[in-house]
């Protein structure tokens, strides 16, 4: 059985598109640790429709990261299949995995993960580095994308000059310049005070309708996860819905 049945839909929901955006089939990944194999993950099937809003909860260790990782297309797993957009990630080129990377997924992390030298309109600008735009171009999207976002004031702002909540603001909008198919979210308000959590989180809801995204977020904190359509927990490897 799919185990994207008998879901969790909070009440803020919107439809759900009828296209798969990700299949996963017996998907295991194993690592080397002391001269044993570990299993992190070992996932007989999951699907994730398009447009949906998730939340991956479970213990430290329990393979929640590296769920993430392959869902974008950081890694591949040791076995089994993991199907985007109709390709499968775990038999494409590096370079291919990249182009997916570069085009199709945004990424959000706890730690913001922008570069201290650069304004917050050139850290969004990064994210187009390798997509072909010009430079002109860049510019423009950027700003546009730091508007999205409430920031436009604050465009020649180092990160040192922003707040944590303005942080994860510009990371934000630098995940989403690109115009991405899927936001993957890896504690997005672990550094937040409560207050900036639920002005994040409302923002990532925003976009989430507006574009119609497939949001993805993995986090320790359940006040976050019931805002998601859907609730997935993650132990010893092997996904399980939440209730």
């Amino acid at each position: 059985m799919s185990l994207n049945q008998n879901s969790t839909v909070a009440t803020n929901s919107i439809p759900e598109r009828e296209s798969v955006m990700y299949q996963l089939t017996s998907v295991t990944k194993n690592y080397a640790h002391k001269g044993k194999t570990v299993r992190a993950l070992d996932v007989a099937e999951l699907s994730i429709p398009a447009g949906q809003m998730v939340a991956i909860q479970g213990p430290t260790g329990g393979g929640k990261s590296t769920l993430l990782q392959m869902l974008g297309a950081l890694d591949r797993p040791t076995s089994g299949s993991i199907t985007f957009g109709g390709k499968d990630l775990a038999t494409l080129r590096s370079a291919q995995l990249g182009t997916i990377r570069a085009e199709k997924i945004g990424f959000i992390f706890q730690n913001f993960n922008l570069i201290p030298t650069l304004n917050a309109a050139q850290n969004v600008e990064t994210a187009l580095a390798v997509n072909g735009v010009d430079k002109a171009g860049r510019k423009e999207r950027a700003l546009e994308a730091l508007a999205a976002v409430g920031l436009a004031d604050r465009a020649d702002h180092l990160p040192s000059e922003l707040s944590g909540g303005q942080q994860q603001r510009v990371a934000i909008a630098r995940a989403l310049v690109k115009n991405p198919q899927v936001l993957l979210a890896d504690e997005p308000t672990g550094n937040l005070d409560e207050a900036m959590r639920d002005e994040v989180m409302e923002l990532l809801e925003r976009q989430w309708r507006e574009k119609n995204l497939t949001l993805i977020m993995v986090t320790h904190d359940s006040a976050v996860a019931r805002r998601a359509q859907r609730r997935l927990r993650i132990a010893h490897g092997k996904v399980t819905e939440a209730k």
